[in-house]
């Protein structure tokens, strides 16, 4: 089983990650997937090669080869349990501490970005929570500011376990069905970078459609 890895540092390869962990691999999993999902520090972490990487190696020991022995339905329960259990552990973080980081004294962290974080979540939360789950380090600085804005918790929980279901259920899955093929499985780590690329650009270019009406609409408009 091979992967480029070319854009990672030997220890953050999914692989070397996955056989350092032996036997417990799925615990070793869940508790990257949950530090990536709700621990800032935990943003750098490859949770989507993880996952991916995951549901193939399941299919290989299906199949009677070497990999991850263990029904493909359990691995998906545990890690979306670690994925929203990461979430509530960020949002709780982000309304804990929030308050006494974002101060009108502080030069980056500004008090009024949680105004504007809670207007956005307001808004766009429901959306915003589920879709957080597909983006790299977004969806770990998404699940902070909605604590930060104190988005309400049910409605947050509610949106968190979906899009933590549907972000595990697909990723494992693709990788389960679709890491068989030669291409993918020997090219996970840029396939998965593409797929960023192409998820960002869906992101920005209606941002940029928005910047572009506000400018034309000049100072009434700002």
């Amino acid at each position: 089983m091979t992967s480029t890895a070319a854009l990672l540092p030997g220890w953050l390869d999914p692989a070397t990650m996955i056989n350092g962990f032996g036997s417990w691999a799925v615990t070793g999993v869940a508790l990257i997937v949950f530090a990536e999902c709700g621990i800032l520090l935990g943003f750098f972490l490859p949770g989507d090669t993880l996952l991916f990487l995951a549901g193939l190696l399941t299919a290989s020991a299906a199949d009677g080869g070497q990999g991850l022995h263990t029904h493909i339905a359990f691995l998906i329960a545990v890690l979306a349990v670690a994925a929203f259990a990461g979430n509530m552990v960020g949002y709780g973080l982000g309304r804990t501490v929030g308050p006494a980081v974002f101060t009108d004294h502080s030069r980056f962290l500004k008090a009024e970005y949680v105004d504007r974080s809670h207007a956005f979540f307001q808004r766009y939360g429901r959306a915003a929570v589920v879709l957080a789950r597909f983006v790299p380090i977004v969806r770990t600085l998404a699940t902070v500011m909605a604590g930060v804005s104190r988005m309400t918790i049910r409605l947050y929980a509610l949106y968190s376990a979906l899009g933590g279901l549907l972000w595990v259920t697909t990723v494992t899955l693709a990788g389960y069905f679709l890491g068989q093929i030669p291409f993918v499985r020997d090219h996970v780590d840029l396939i998965s970078v593409a797929a960023v690329i192409v998820m960002v650009l869906g992101l920005a270019i209606p941002a940029v459609s928005h910047l572009r009406a506000k400018r034309r609409s000049g100072p009434r408009g700002a």
